[in-house]
């Protein structure tokens, strides 16, 4: 039966609608602000929007805090926070490095402003030259770095969310003119047109457009190599003794995506994998935004806690959160997980022993599982064998590449001269003989230097390479240099390493041997070589971070074996 409505009671049903209607409209501001505001709302302190880009704090209210399928916690932002990618342009040693580079090199101060920024701090590259303001990075130059610079916000936001996302992919994408930081980011009179890139299909508009004005966009080349190489295959120009710029000549910086190319993991290799799969390891199912509260999950989601190596600096950020403004940060967890990731790039195998006159030979073979030479990237990085034969009263037998407490190598002919380096070996025999897997640059004048903006070619690169790396087909960019050229036993996946030690001081009995792999962010004399330039606040800056390190170096793997003596 149909009751009717009183006069008395449509009155209180039109309160309580106001009431209603009242609560939604204050619960969807709060949805708005917490979801990103549009450029129009009130921002926090750290936040920013501008034309072209938004702080990842806009993101984060919607893409943190998630669930995955297995009820395991996850989130996109305070995940990236932790990495050297959020974290580019507050980077000490990078700060420190161009502040160097800048003094040695004054005459080529544009291109070093401009290569230097147009990666490491990619929003305000992008947002200062579309406004015909050239590049400039420090602090104490007035520039990116300085609080009251205009783009001082886009710069300290890193390599953000809206960077990597709006990256198109243009004719040149994946193709060296697309590469060093040759990006291609559109930018759009209506802001809602900007497109945010990404990898699933038909993806839900309109709360991102409605509430941070961006268009989420489906694109296959997120999920490709190719997007990483438009910065992590990166030529830099260079200076003469002189000081002046070489013209239409570069140096191969790092060329990691290259060295992929040319091996088993490129996408026509016979073990197909993208930077992507080992550095941004996927969640088998997930939603990938806790608003709208409708939305379904979706599948092998990759996180972006961007796993790499460089937990010498990720420790620096933890021990000097407040002054570097990274406060509240998780770095434990991104070194722990970053510590477990290195233990899968490399393994050891001894493969054979005998003792003849008192000499031991052993063969020790190191293998590379990684999909581009082993240290790859930045030139100041460096791997070694430590090998370590005692007997069994403990005695040291033998040592090589032991590590002294301030990071130089014992018997490392580079960590006692700036101007010599340790060669690659097949045979090592002697305690000042130690395997170090590096690359040495050399100058104009084929002198060893450790600036970057003089550095021509390289005199010496046997760093570990990926298997199905072919030395004799490998372009001039990625090519091995020096004594592991010839080397038969240096190849694609591998290296084997022969030591011939004089046993004739042991005690009778088992011997231990252990040998490690060990890897460091910085060498010694890289670091010794800046610090040169301490009466320069950035380095001196960065000395005193370092000076309190508590990572001299990480160990990759490792093996054990007992010997019959």
């Amino acid at each position: 039966m149909n009751a009717q409505i009183t006069q008395p009671k449509v009155k209180r049903l039109r309160v309580v609608k106001n009431i209603i209607l009242k609560l939604s409209i204050i619960l969807s501001t709060f949805v708005l602000v917490s979801c990103g505001p549009p450029p129009s709302a009130p921002l926090l302190p750290t936040n920013f929007q501008s034309s072209i880009f938004s702080s990842a704090d806009n993101c984060a209210a919607c893409h943190d805090n998630l669930i995955d399928s297995s009820g395991n916690p996850h989130s996109i932002v305070k995940d990236w926070r932790a990495t050297m990618m959020a974290n580019s342009s507050k980077d000490p040693l990078w700060i420190a490095k161009v502040s160097s580079e800048l003094k040695r090199t004054p005459n080529i101060k544009d291109e070093i402003n401009d290569k230097c920024s147009v990666c490491h701090t990619p929003m305000a590259s992008v947002e200062s030259k579309k406004s015909s303001v050239a590049p400039n990075i420090l602090a104490s130059n007035d520039g990116f770095l300085k609080e009251d610079n205009p783009y001082h916000k886009q710069a300290i936001d890193g390599v953000s969310c809206t960077f990597c996302h709006q990256i198109k992919a243009t004719e040149d994408f994946g193709t060296e003119a697309g590469m060093s930081g040759n990006y291609a980011v559109d930018s759009f009179v209506n802001l809602v047109d900007r497109k945010l890139y990404g990898q699933y299909d038909n993806p839900y508009v309109q709360p991102m457009q409605k509430r941070v004005l961006f268009t989420p966009t489906q694109s296959d080349h997120m999920s490709k190599s190719s997007l990483c190489a438009t910065c992590h295959n990166l030529k830099t120009p260079y200076a003469d003794a002189s000081g002046n710029l070489v013209a239409d000549k570069e140096f191969p910086e790092q060329m990691p995506y290259s060295e992929w190319q040319h091996s088993n993991f490129d996408d026509d290799g016979s073990s197909p994998k993208s930077c992507q799969t080992c550095h941004m390891p996927k969640i088998s199912s997930t939603k990938i935004s806790n608003r709208p509260r409708h939305l379904s999950a979706r599948f092998k989601f990759s996180k972006h806690n961007f796993l790499g190596a460089n937990n010498y600096m990720l420790d620096i950020f933890k021990n000097n959160a407040t002054e570097l403004g990274v406060s509240g940060v998780d770095f434990d967890t991104a070194i722990r997980d970053n510590r477990a990731f290195l233990k899968t790039a490399t393994t050891i195998d001894i493969e054979g022993q005998s003792i003849a006159n008192n000499i031991l030979t052993v063969t020790v073979k190191v293998n590379n599982l990684s999909g581009h030479k082993t240290p790859t990237s930045y030139p100041s990085r460096r791997a070694y064998l430590h090998l370590l034969l005692t007997d069994k009263t403990g005695k040291v037998v033998f040592e090589s590449g032991k590590t002294n407490a301030n990071g130089s190598i014992v018997g490392n002919d580079a960590d006692s001269d700036s101007l010599s380096y340790e060669p690659h070996y097949n045979t090592i025999n002697s305690p000042q003989q130690v395997q170090i897997y590096e690359a040495i640059m050399v100058d104009t004048d084929a002198t060893l230097t450790y600036t970057l903006l003089r550095a021509k070619t390289y005199s010496k690169d046997n760093r570990l390479l990926p298997q199905g790396f072919n030395k004799s087909t490998a372009n001039a960019d990625i090519a091995v240099h020096g004594n592991a050229a010839t080397d038969g036993n240096f190849i694609g996946g591998s290296d084997d390493i022969n030591y011939q030690i004089d046993i004739s001081e042991a005690s009778e009995g088992a011997l231990t041997l252990k040998i490690d792999l060990n890897y460091q962010t910085a060498s010694y004399q890289y670091l010794q070589d800046l610090y040169k330039d301490k009466d320069l606040e950035e380095v001196s800056r960065l000395k005193k971070y370092l000076d309190k390190s508590n990572i001299l170096f990480e160990t990759l793997s490792s093996q054990t074996k007992d010997i019959t003596h």
